[in-house]
């Protein structure tokens, strides 16, 4: 395992001081439950911190929620994925030996390690929402069987944030205007298609994004239209495309050890709920796409976010077919090279007719 910062290790320490029969370890100390009853106290490693879907959704869920639901039997606390200090590459294999019994993981940034985890979200797979429901519930068998066999998780939730749009500070009209910026994305099969237009991806993390773009090393950026909202993307950019390049997902998931150390009723109690939040999660994504556009451009409609001035770039219709090109022409192919035969196989098998 590569050498962890000391931010993680800070982190480990601080969400394992207090005395659990649930450890980072996963493991039930009996001796410790015996001699000390008490509440369980899990440790949840969370989604991305400035966004709604963290603030708004996770966090009551596990602080407030869960604990009534339980009658105060179990108290969690979360940390977000980014403020952790968790390496996002090492988020599966961190999970996988226990070091985080409960957390979250970014499709995207797993798909550099596990290519077979960014089939959900291809970009350019799904334009719309429908879409990519179909494409996530024509995967999650697959998904699950994979991260059981390879990491011994339990998949418990998968998340969507809103979609991942283009902000630019410089004007254009088309996407073939975009050759030759250095433009932030975070998935290698974004990076594929904007190669595929000419651009030079750079692949940045959602907490170093603004910096990038302040620094000048970028001058455009993907994200999703209310997570740039909320970090303040729209004060140093000008221009915004609607068009959806992707979407941005997660996963929840446990390790089965600390799982299988829950009770029986507390399991049932927390994956009813978390099939909830996962709809509740999905709903404000759909919801918020229109409305990170709207508070962008400044719109009356906008409600809960900062409203700015941002310029509309509406798609044409040779970007729709553009899009469409450069997924089948590049973003597929090169899925297919960094993955193999197994991602031929699951196209075929899955996710061919979920995009139809």
């Amino acid at each position: 395992m590569r050498r962890m910062g000391t931010a993680f290790l800070s982190a480990i320490l601080l969400l394992g001081a207090t005395h659990s029969p649930l450890g980072w370890s996963g493991e039930v100390r009996d001796h410790e439950a015996k001699a000390a009853p008490g509440p369980l106290r899990l440790h949840i490693v969370g989604g991305l911190a400035n966004v709604h879907q963290f603030q708004r959704h996770e966090v009551p869920f596990w602080t407030e929620r869960v604990r009534s639901l339980t009658g105060g039997r179990v108290i969690a606390d979360i940390v977000p994925f980014d403020k952790a200090g968790v390496p996002g590459n090492d988020m599966l294999r961190l999970m996988s030996a226990g070091a985080v019994p409960f957390g979250t993981a970014l499709l995207g940034v797993s798909s550099s390690t596990d290519p077979e985890f960014g089939a959900i979200d291809l970009a350019g797979l799904s334009p719309d929402m429908p879409t990519l429901r179909r494409s996530a519930d024509a995967l999650r068998p697959y998904l699950q069987r994979i991260l059981n066999e390879r990491y011994g998780l339990r998949l418990l939730a998968v998340y969507a944030y809103p979609a991942q749009v283009l902000f630019c500070r410089d004007r254009f009209k088309s996407l073939k205007d975009l050759a030759g910026r250095r433009i932030r994305t975070s998935t290698p099969s974004q990076s594929d298609l904007f190669e595929a237009l000419g651009a030079y991806p750079v692949r940045t993390a959602f907490s170093e994004m603004l910096s990038h773009m302040n620094s000048g090393n970028t001058s455009c950026a993907v994200t999703g239209a209310m997570s740039g909202n909320t970090v303040g993307l729209h004060q140093v950019t000008g221009h915004l495309s609607p068009l959806t390049i992707s979407w941005g997902m997660s996963l929840f998931a446990a390790n089965e050890a600390a799982w299988q150390a829950l009770p029986p009723d507390i399991q049932k109690i927390i994956s009813t709920e978390l099939r909830q939040l996962e709809v509740d999660v999905w709903a404000d994504a759909d919801r918020e796409t229109q409305e990170g556009i709207d508070c962008n451009v400044g719109a009356r409609t906008c409600a809960n976010g900062s409203p700015g001035r941002m310029q509309l770039v509406q798609p044409t219709a040779d970007d729709v077919r553009l899009r469409a090109e450069v997924f089948r022409h590049t973003v597929l192919p090169r899925w297919f090279m960094r993955c193999g035969e197994p991602c031929e196989k699951l196209w075929a098998t899955r996710m061919s007719v979920s995009s139809q």
